[in-house]
């Protein structure tokens, strides 16, 4: 007998789909982007994260968790990524509007010290919103290099916002392609006029893991690799603490210098 495909089924094709299209695509950008990372991680700087809405997961996927090493600095606002409460106070109405609002990014962006090294890289699907273009543009002034993880399908489906005024990829000095179709989902269903299962989250992953992986080759080969945190099944419950706590104070050490008291960006 001859198995239906499931919409479960399909949308894991799509997913699939998306991965190998990122892997055919995108190879010389992540290539790229993992030689600027393991650059600012070897001289001490930071690799800097920003996203917003459903964007905040790949940052958050950089650093810190199983597998992760310190130079990667994830920057996010809860107000543009706290999606639990989706109405009343802190709903999903509200971050909407905030991830709009010109300036905010400057704001932001006004916190932290960059240094000569450091990179930017900003995570939106759609890259046509006013936090995430300005953020790009406020670190390019700065004289970071800037990487923007977008959806090309999604961006040029439609016009930038007018409090952007342009793209997140017009903005980049790299742009890293997450593959998915403008309307993100891609399973259509029989009975129903939309479609449901996003995938753009499923190509920025992909896209994060593979500089990660990439970085810490290149900075093995050159002697200058962080501390990893790892597993206690991997390593034991001792080496794991001890990785544990010499990342934090690794990260906690190189964003002692990043921290703008000042407030002058």
């Amino acid at each position: 007998m001859i198995a239906t495909a499931t919409a479960a089924s399909r949308w894991l094709d799509d997913a699939a789909a998306v991965i190998a299209r990122v892997a055919e695509t995108q190879a010389d950008g992540i290539e790229t982007a993992s030689h600027w990372c393991a650059d600012a991680i070897a001289a001490d700087g930071l690799v800097h994260l920003f996203g917003t809405g459903h964007s905040r997961i790949p940052v958050e996927e950089m650093f810190p968790r199983y597998g992760s090493y310190p130079g990667f600095n994830p920057i996010v606002e809860l107000s543009m990524t706290f999606h639990t409460q989706v109405v009343g106070a802190n709903g999903q109405r509200q971050a909407m509007f905030i991830e709009r609002m010109p300036g905010l990014a400057e704001v932001i962006l006004s916190n932290f010290r960059f240094g000569p090294a450091d990179v930017m890289m900003v995570f939106s699907a759609s890259g046509l919103t006013a936090v995430p273009v300005e953020m790009a543009a406020g670190a390019r002034a700065r004289g970071l290099r800037v990487i923007a993880v977008t959806s090309v399908a999604q961006s040029m489906s439609a016009e930038p916002e007018p409090a952007a005024g342009r793209r997140l990829l017009d903005v980049a000095d790299l742009v890293l392609d997450v593959c998915s179709p403008d309307a993100d989902a891609t399973v259509t269903l029989d009975g129903l006029d939309t479609p449901v299962g996003p995938v753009s989250t499923v190509g920025a992953v992909a896209i994060v893991n593979a500089i990660k992986a990439r970085t810490a080759e290149l900075l093995v080969e050159r002697g200058a690799m962080p501390p990893v945190i790892t597993r206690a099944s991997e390593v034991g419950a001792e080496r794991s603490r001890a990785l544990f706590d010499a990342a934090y104070r690794e990260h906690a050490r190189r964003l002692a210098r990043a921290i703008d008291q000042q407030g002058g960006g």
